[in-house]
């Protein structure tokens, strides 16, 4: 039974069947991972019930490890977090906001992985938005607006010590750690071209992005606020629905994701890896 492509049908997405991911993958099987997961932007594996061994041979087939601040590993591994929240729990929904993962990084993740641990009977859904398409369904007038910005990127508003997973941040069971780290700044253009497909699009948004380098404060976040909002447009967004024992790998140059609730009483677990920038 070889590889099996079903696109979602939506803004993204694809759903890989007929590959064992328990079992190292053969080069020509890697590269059709590849070549879908840079056309559908994020794939999904479904009932594969990977372990922590597994799951980080499954990264490395596609990059080293990305460098994860910011979270505690598991215990016995340096490369995995554990996206965890406990079905008592009432601490502010972790990542519920739009962004790409480590944007503020000066060379930042080429994707993620995760890896459904328990996965509740509801909710939990992960959205995504297609940063090609809200780039390509501008008009030339608004795409030579912004074409050749730069965005400042930080990780200060969700992580520093006063930032939302700061110290006023209680009763959560992952395991974050804020720092003055957080503070530091990077640039990028706000509309790169993939290093790979060389399509543009918009790279990460409000949030991780604290401003627009030479432009006034008050405009650069006011331009943000309305980028923010046709990012995240329902033309340009997927909801992946998570199974037991899923892999989700997505592509972090191309994608915005966030979580959603909806399973409050049950307790949800998915282990994370990223996938470094791409070396080419």
């Amino acid at each position: 039974m070889g590889l099996r492509v079903e696109p979602s049908g939506g803004a993204c997405g694809a759903r890989i069947t007929g590959v064992d991911l328990k079992a190292p993958l053969d080069s020509a099987t890697v590269a059709a991972v590849r070549s879908a997961w840079l056309e559908h932007h994020v794939l999904a594996f479904p009932d594969q019930h990977l372990d922590d061994d597994q799951l980080e041979r499954f990264t490395l087939q596609f990059g080293q490890f990305g460098e994860d601040p910011f979270f505690a590993p598991i215990a016995g591994r340096q490369h995995i977090a554990a996206i965890r929240r406990e079905a008592d729990e009432q601490s502010p929904l972790f990542a519920e906001n739009w962004h790409a993962d480590w944007s503020f990084q000066a060379r930042p993740p080429s994707g993620t992985c995760l890896n459904a641990i328990e996965i509740p009977p509801v909710g939990g859904d992960t959205l995504f938005a297609n940063q090609h398409r809200a780039w390509e369904a501008l008009s030339p007038a608004q795409q030579a607006r912004y074409a050749d910005l730069i965005a400042v990127h930080s990780a200060k508003l969700p992580y520093a010590p006063d930032g939302t997973y700061g110290a006023k941040d209680t009763g959560r069971s992952m395991d974050i750690r804020p720092s003055e780290a957080a503070l530091a700044t990077q640039t990028h253009l706000l509309v790169p071209a993939h290093p790979e497909t060389g399509r543009r699009g918009f790279y990460s948004t409000l949030g991780y992005i604290i401003g627009i380098e030479g432009m006034a404060q008050d405009e650069a976040i006011a331009l943000l606020m309305e980028l923010q909002a046709w990012q995240g447009d329902e033309r340009f967004v997927f909801a992946q629905k998570w199974e037991p024992g899923m892999l989700v790998m997505w592509d972090n140059r191309s994608v915005l994701h966030k979580a959603t609730g909806g399973y409050e009483g049950y307790r949800r677990e998915l282990h994370r890896t990223t996938i470094a920038a791409w070396e080419g």
